[in-house]
């Protein structure tokens, strides 16, 4: 029997696709969310529905956003879900979370088992919708998970850790073992929470430009920033800044790169 059969679906290995079927990490899942029933629930990609049917159990409405046609398909004629269901069968990289939450009437809370080849991307797609959203659970690669809440000084520590942190709080829920899918893929996954601020500890004026600065340190990690951000900072102005030009990427802080952004946001010249 193919290992990639599941409940008489072929995972499609395009789309990522590993579904979970452990009783006990799925009650896990659900309890960590804890949804309550007229909250604005959002679950990316459903899949077979291994959490969409014990999180339909507890709300009266609760949206969908599958890519897979087919999978799409099973879900809008399952027996005691399709009445609850609102189907989006499009990709969650196309979604505007903020008019879903206007439509909705409230901000809303995201979860989902993500494919792990889009979860980065996915991520960063939801930061700009922190506004609109209230808690987000995601089921990760446990190696993103431990980039989401690295802090400065570790080899975890990256350009996803700092966007991350500056629009959210993270907090790692649980740990998943491969056993707990069908196909297993060959990487431990983990649960994580991510609650957007609703005030920014470290706001800046210009995300652009902290996403510039903080690609240019990480993709040169090994260089010092005296010379992977040579080009935007003087040494004189680094020190300045606080920053010690010999320290590299995963040297500087959360807030640091927040400072060295809101600077060169307002030095535009030296953006040049």
């Amino acid at each position: 029997m193919d290992k990639r059969l599941h409940q008489g679906h072929l995972a499609r290995k395009r789309f990522g696709q590993n579904f979970l079927h452990d009783g006990n990490i799925i009650d896990a899942i659900v309890s960590a969310i804890h949804p309550l029933p007229d909250q604005a629930l959002v679950e990316i990609g459903p899949g077979l529905g291994a959490l969409t049917e014990p999180v339909a159990e507890r709300l009266t409405q609760l949206t969908v956003i599958e890519l897979d046609r087919d999978l799409a398909a099973r879900l809008a004629t399952h027996p005691f879900m399709q009445s609850k269901l609102t189907i989006l069968q499009q990709d969650a990289m196309t979604v505007d979370f903020a008019a879903l939450a206007q439509q909705l009437g409230q901000p809303l809370r995201v979860f989902g088992n993500l494919p792990y080849n889009i979860s980065t991307p996915l991520m960063f797609h939801l930061f700009s919708y922190t506004q609109a959203i209230r808690d987000m659970h995601f089921m990760l690669q446990k190696e993103v998970v431990n980039r989401l809440v690295a802090g400065p000084d570790s080899k975890a520590y990256g350009r996803l850790s700092v966007m991350a942190q500056y629009y959210c709080q993270i907090i790692p829920v649980l740990e998943v073992p491969p056993t707990s899918f069908r196909p297993a893929p060959k990487v431990d996954s983990a649960v994580v929470r991510l609650v957007p601020y609703s005030q920014l500890p470290h706001p800046v004026s210009d995300l652009q430009v902290l996403a510039r600065i903080t690609s240019q340190a990480f993709n040169q990690r090994r260089k010092t920033v005296r010379n992977s951000l040579g080009h935007l900072f003087t040494q004189a102005q680094l020190t300045e800044l606080g920053i010690d030009p010999v320290m590299r990427a995963e040297n500087i802080t959360v807030a640091q790169y927040c400072h060295l952004a809101n600077w060169l946001a307002d030095h535009p010249s030296q953006q040049e």
